[in-house]
């Protein structure tokens, strides 16, 4: 009896340590990750998480009107992924803050990309405000921590040279094009 269970136990432990590890999609966007970034890597630990692609880092000097504190992640070939923006300027213990989604790759759970429409947003998120500014609508997306904007020559005449008129979910066209996505992670 003891020579079978110990069988069995050798058995069940080669199998689970045959089991391959399920990877991480390194372009998913979930809550407080985006592929294999999370809300607690360091910018120093950028280097690690994008081994494989080039990171530039633009900080702002002199009377400049912005605080740029800004880090491109670009792909080997060239083409931009994210900017990320640091929560302290050249502090390489900051964690990330803001990360603007660039390449299309990068998907929520539910398929919003960078390259979606507001239909897909509507259709899958809960929309928790739209704030109207001079030249973009802004949505809010608390679930998944992100915002997103559309220009405003993609909204009816009415809003185009307004700020102060309210923007209501139906009068965006569902085929208004997402000008920018960003996903702002709160201070841990």
């Amino acid at each position: 009896m003891n020579i079978r269970l110990f069988s069995l136990l050798i058995l069940a432990m080669l199998i689970l340590s045959c089991q391959k590890e399920e990877k991480q999609d390194p372009f998913e966007i979930s809550n407080n990750r985006i592929g294999l970034l999370t809300n607690e890597i360091t910018v120093k630990q950028l280097d690690s998480i994008f081994a494989t692609d080039s990171i530039v880092k633009r900080i702002a000097r002199g009377q400049s009107l912005r605080n740029v504190n800004e880090i491109e992640i670009f792909e080997k070939g060239g083409s931009k992924l994210l900017v990320l923006e640091a929560r302290q300027k050249s502090a390489p213990s900051a964690t990330i803050q803001n990360i603007q989604i660039i390449d299309p790759r990068y998907k929520t759970g539910l398929g919003v990309s960078s390259s979606s429409n507001f239909k897909d947003i509507k259709d899958n998120y809960s929309i928790s405000k739209i704030n109207n500014t001079l030249s973009t609508a802004v949505i809010f997306v608390d679930s998944i921590q992100a915002y997103f904007t559309i220009d405003k020559k993609e909204l009816p005449q009415k809003f185009q040279f307004n700020t102060d008129t309210k923007i209501e979910i139906s009068d965006i066209p569902d085929t208004a094009k997402i000008k920018h996505f960003w996903i702002h992670w709160d201070e841990q």
